[in-house]
């Protein structure tokens, strides 16, 4: 995967092709990027899903979920595309047009899940300016808040961002 990632500059994106992978591992099923029949504990995905994400990562290349043929079922799309963005995929192949608002809907954060993300990057910003006190840790609400928590909640503003979503609400720093 590393290799891949970098074998040329011009490598932007790296997609996983569950048919091949299938077909390359033996794989008993014939229906692309669901369980295998009887495969009942866990996700047989998981693994290569995340060898591909952390090659991604590692090389600041995206990470995109391969395709899911059977277009007409929207609940498998949605079913298997919630896997990929659960780990943190940029997004998934779509094959069809009735694809793309499932897409859009899987990859996007929630609303309240963005507007918390928003909430903790300006309250961080407060806490740790003059005004705020300039502190490295503080309490929002009833979680605390620290440099790890800005990080996380910038990459789940950033999906928000470039999904065109906007804060229900604006966040407000507590009377001094």
């Amino acid at each position: 995967m590393d290799a891949i990632a970098t074998a040329s500059p011009r490598v932007e994106t790296i997609i996983f092709g569950p048919a091949d992978f299938m077909a390359s591992i033996n794989m008993k099923s014939l229906v692309v990027g669901e369980q295998p029949p009887d495969y009942d504990v866990g996700d047989a995905y998981h693994y290569i899903l995340m060898r591909i994400l952390m090659a991604a990562r590692a090389h600041d290349k995206q990470a995109i979920d391969g395709p899911y043929l059977q277009i007409r079922d929207a609940d498998g799309f949605r079913r298997v595309a919630g896997r990929s963005a659960a780990l943190g995929f940029d997004g998934k192949w779509v094959l069809h047009p009735d694809q793309v608002a499932a897409a859009n809907e899987v990859y996007s954060p929630r609303q309240d899940d963005y507007d918390h993300a928003e909430d903790i990057l300006d309250a961080y910003e407060h806490f740790t300016s003059e005004a705020g006190g300039k502190m490295g840790s503080v309490m929002l609400g009833d979680e605390m808040i620290d440099e790890a928590s800005r990080k996380m909640a910038t990459v789940v503003a950033a999906k928000g961002r470039a999904a065109g979503m906007q804060r229900s609400h604006e966040w407000q720093p507590p009377d001094s």
